[in-house]
């Protein structure tokens, strides 16, 4: 029986939480940090968050509380809230422990069982003619950070997946601006097949080297971050639909 017909979640995945109006604009402010709608650096106060809302501080206060705990805002002392500048070498910290992790991940594979339905989903979904690859830079880097989550569920650890989870969310905002070019899109599916073929033959080493050269690159990608990506991002952003609050 799969996980989601037993009524498991996912390995990895956090635990629902019931939603309230403190998750709701929890949830709509970190889209809003995600989709460059609000870049780093960026001040505002309770109140402005709360007419924007329709709500009242107490929900909002308590959503940039969780937002604060996870690194994506910070408070400042009679200047109200801003969302957290850019730390380049925190971001390369975390990078490197996902390699810790990913590594760890490919090592058990190549070891044991490749039964796993995560690890048969990552066959069936990266292992495709190019004709059938996908184009749209958005939807690969959700299944590039799929990709990546499923290699340490397939493990079965579920510590690490619950580690792995955290981290993915605070590089997210990282990754959407990899996505944004064409040529990441076409080497990430080149490069996931590589990985995906080497642990398939159980070559250990050459799966661990061909992992730790494709997080190196997307790694590599922070630092040529700039401004003027970033507004480039928001004015994307705004061409879409505002977050809403239902």
């Amino acid at each position: 029986m799969s996980q989601r017909q037993s009524g498991q979640r996912p390995l990895g995945q956090p635990k629902p939480r019931p939603e309230n109006m403190a998750d709701r604009i929890y949830q709509a402010l970190k889209e809003q940090i995600f989709a460059f709608a609000l870049l780093p650096g960026d001040r505002f106060s309770e109140t402005e968050v709360a007419e924007r809302m329709q709500a009242s501080r107490t929900p909002v206060r308590e959503a940039l509380y969780r937002l604060q705990k996870e690194g994506f805002v910070e408070v400042q002392f009679r200047s109200g809230w801003q969302v957290r500048p850019f730390d380049f070498e925190y971001f390369e910290d975390l990078y490197d422990v996902r390699i810790v992790l990913e590594e760890a991940a490919v090592q058990r594979l190549c070891d044991g069982e490749q039964q796993h339905e995560a690890f048969a989903e990552l066959l069936a979904f990266w292992l495709v003619p190019p004709e059938q690859r996908l184009g749209d830079g958005a939807e690969v880097s959700r299944q590039d950070e799929r990709f990546h989550n499923l290699l340490i569920v397939a493990s079965g650890n579920r510590q690490m997946a619950q580690i792995h989870w955290e981290i993915t969310e605070k590089i997210r905002i990282i990754r959407r601006l990899d996505f944004t070019k064409v040529p990441r899109v076409e080497a990430t599916y080149n490069e996931h097949g590589a990985i995906l073929r080497a642990i398939v033959r159980r070559r250990t080493d050459e799966a661990k080297r061909l992992l730790r050269s494709h997080i190196a690159a997307s790694k590599a990608e922070v630092r040529k971050i700039t401004l003027h990506m970033l507004h480039s991002a928001r004015s994307r952003a705004a061409q879409g639909q505002e977050t809403a609050i239902d």
